[in-house]
């Protein structure tokens, strides 16, 4: 498995004392979301497989860390309180956890009133199109992932007779707890760390059970009517085995759900940016 070099343009928010949140530029396109019927440890909740078209976005190059958080939940709310140190696993540059569908929305909300940018949680398609980069295998990576390149349990795991591999590749390690956001030198297409492990991602849509229906230009699938319906997760944690760190692998939980495996990353249009870099 070779590492990608990026070259899209990005850009650094200013958090003040001296902390950034890179925005990495994801180009617009066309994918097919969802997995194959052949796919190693395929769920039906994964299918039908649908093309979809993306606009043009930027996303965080990495899951928010605990020193983001911290400043943002310094700031005015807008909505809601925020706690300023809510993870299990502490760490300035670890994922921050411990963060329900409602806080996450928060944090988005109180970019969008310090920046002027429009900052929200990732649609689930466009979640799934930057993770993919082009790509169509089970990890951006290639068929097969190793604890490497990705933090996740790399053993066996007899309760649920899952296997710490997945198809040809090697067994790895267990670590246990999330790894720095910057512990995996491996370059992502996009630029973007963290895809597969380390802590799931709330994304903005209502979590379905299947893709009948779903859109097919990346806009957010929501029943507006039940606010406090299951929302979609995306990209597996550190205790989970490779089959659930896979592109495609979704999964749904109640808003309010904290665990020391559930985070987040942003996005935002480009609308109103004020530069990029490269």
């Amino acid at each position: 498995m070779e590492e990608a070099q990026h070259q899209n343009a990005f850009y650094p928010e200013d958090l003040g004392g001296r902390q950034t949140l890179s925005m990495m530029e994801i180009p617009e396109g066309e994918f097919m979301m969802g997995s194959p019927e052949g796919e190693m440890d395929r769920q039906d909740d994964e299918g039908p497989q649908h093309w979809v078209k993306i606009s043009r976005f930027y996303m965080s190059q990495t899951p928010i860390t605990q020193t983001q958080w911290r400043i943002v939940a310094q700031w005015p709310f807008v909505n809601i309180e925020l706690q300023g140190y809510p993870s299990y696993f502490e760490g300035e540059k670890r994922p921050v956890e411990e963060i329900n569908w409602f806080e996450a929305i928060e944090f988005c909300d109180r970019l969008t009133q310090h920046t002027g940018r429009p900052y929200r949680l990732p649609t689930e398609a466009e979640w799934e199109y930057a993770c993919r980069a082009g790509t169509t295998t089970p990890f951006y990576f290639g068929e097969t992932i190793t604890t490497d390149l990705a933090n996740y349990r790399g053993t066996d795991w007899e309760k649920y007779n899952s296997s710490g591999s997945y198809g040809s590749g090697p067994k790895g390690t267990y670590r246990g707890e999330t790894t720095p956001v910057d512990h995996f030198q491996v370059t992502h297409p996009y630029g973007l760390s963290d895809m597969h492990g380390n802590v799931l991602e709330w994304c903005q849509d209502t979590w379905h059970s299947h893709y009948d229906g779903a859109p097919v230009d990346g806009s957010v699938w929501v029943d507006e009517e039940d606010i406090d319906s299951d929302k979609v997760l995306r990209g597996g944690y550190w205790g989970q085995n490779p089959g659930f760190c896979r592109s495609a692998c979704r999964s749904g939980t109640d808003p309010d759900n904290r665990n020391f495996d559930i985070g987040f990353r942003v996005v935002c249009s480009p609308q109103g940016l004020p530069y990029s870099h490269r």
